[in-house]
């Protein structure tokens, strides 16, 4: 049986990180300790942080005689990602144990190893804005209550529960799903469901669809997955997280939104959905410079805001000069009558100028080849007829 590491700095979290491993060891699992800590460690390790360092791509010299912490973390964070993608075939589940430093610096770590296999942070700050180093990923955070800093009566259930959860992970075996269909992803939004429902309807009998919320970490997650080799191709009606990394919003997917098509190569399909809106948590979180525009209250949690021709004309260039990167098949749709469920005639955030804006730019700066061609709709976005333009599209280039 593989692994499970049990990953902190052994400097100052070793009784913790000892102790999880004695129960770990007591479900029947081989556990290893695997120290990142920048001083002596508190007792015996089993990987040291010298081994650890030793893994750096510039080498562990810098394990000797560093003084600034922050560089620290950052060379044994790069060192312990090195580490894992070396020894990825032996690891059953990594479990780590830290506050701030220690969570960032464990995490990088696990967000090298592939999707499935078990990960589980007990943290400090598990209980706040975790989003930095969970990503999109499959990272478990689990809040310490008390610090990481020894055995006492909370600190020994819940190091405890988490040793548990670990050796379940590992120990346990998960069904089959039984499909040996290829998989493809797909993003959707509450604005975008009926088209995505549709394709999916129309395809699930030939490829496991995987459907991911366009809320950031949704559109890495599927791009990280397309980029794994996972996915046959990708059907990516939902583009709103673009709309969020240049107005501003809560749901950006970062720079590299696209980046795994480009890299990849693999059959691409997608569309302008939901990009007539930024999101923003709370109406009264919304920026002050925004308090005068089209608001929408979608839920208690999400305020939406219309996107204008401008923003509109901005984000076509935008995802214009990511797509001439893709030099696989690339086909774009552009629904005329609407990019969502709000987005239509008589709805709060109809607007023909600001998609007119939209499809312009994407037409005036997409270079058009014979892998790559815009097909314009005369439908919304979420019209049956649309969806089915999709489900033609994505059949005819992924052969």
């Amino acid at each position: 049986m593989k692994k499970v590491y049990v990953v902190g700095t052994c400097d100052t979290k070793y009784e913790d990180l000892s102790y999880v491993k004695s129960i770990i060891k007591g479900n029947g699992l081989e556990a290893v300790i695997v120290d990142v800590g920048s001083k002596e460690p508190g007792g015996p390790v089993d990987v040291s942080n010298r081994d650890v360092a030793a893994c750096h791509p510039a080498g562990g010299g810098f394990i000797d005689g560093i003084d600034d912490r922050g560089r620290f973390i950052e060379l044994i964070s790069e060192s312990l990602e090195a580490y894992f993608k070396k020894i990825e075939n032996e690891v059953g589940g990594v479990i780590g144990l830290g506050g701030s430093g220690g969570t960032s610096l464990v995490t990088s770590g696990m967000r090298v190893l592939p999707i499935g296999i078990p990960k589980l942070m007990v943290s400090t700050v598990a209980s706040s804005d975790v989003a930095p180093y969970v990503g999109p990923n499959d990272i478990t955070m689990m809040y310490s209550v008390t610090d990481v800093a020894g055995i006492n009566r909370i600190s020994a259930r819940v190091l405890g529960n988490a040793a548990n959860a670990i050796s379940g992970m590992v120990k346990f075996t998960i069904p089959e799903t039984g499909s040996s269909k290829p998989a493809i992803g797909l993003t959707m939004f509450g604005v975008t469901t009926p088209c995505v429902e549709a394709v999916k309807g129309k395809l699930e009998d030939k490829y496991d669809c995987l459907v991911f919320h366009a809320t950031g970490t949704g559109g890495q997650s599927m791009e990280k997955l397309l980029e794994s080799g996972m996915f046959a191709g990708a059907i990516d009606i939902t583009t709103t997280e673009v709309c969020d990394l240049l107005m501003g919003g809560v749901f950006s997917a970062g720079e590299d939104r696209f980046g795994a098509v480009i890299r990849s190569k693999l059959p691409y399909v997608g569309s302008v959905g939901a990009l007539d809106m930024v999101n923003f948590h709370a109406m009264d979180t919304v920026p002050e410079k925004y308090k005068k525009r089209n608001l929408y209250v979608h839920n208690p949690q999400v305020t939406l805001m219309r996107t204008t021709p401008e923003e509109n004309k901005k984000m076509g260039g935008w995802i214009a000069a990511k797509l001439n990167q893709c030099e696989g098949e690339v086909r774009f749709l552009i629904p005329e009558k609407g990019v969502s469920l709000i987005d239509a005639q008589g709805q709060p955030f109809y607007d023909p100028e600001a998609d007119k804006a939209l499809f312009d730019a994407l037409e005036k700066n997409i270079k058009q080849t014979d892998k790559r061609k815009i097909i314009k709709l005369p439908y919304n976005i979420n019209d049956p007829e649309f969806a089915e333009a999709v489900v033609k599209e994505f059949l005819g280039i992924i052969g």
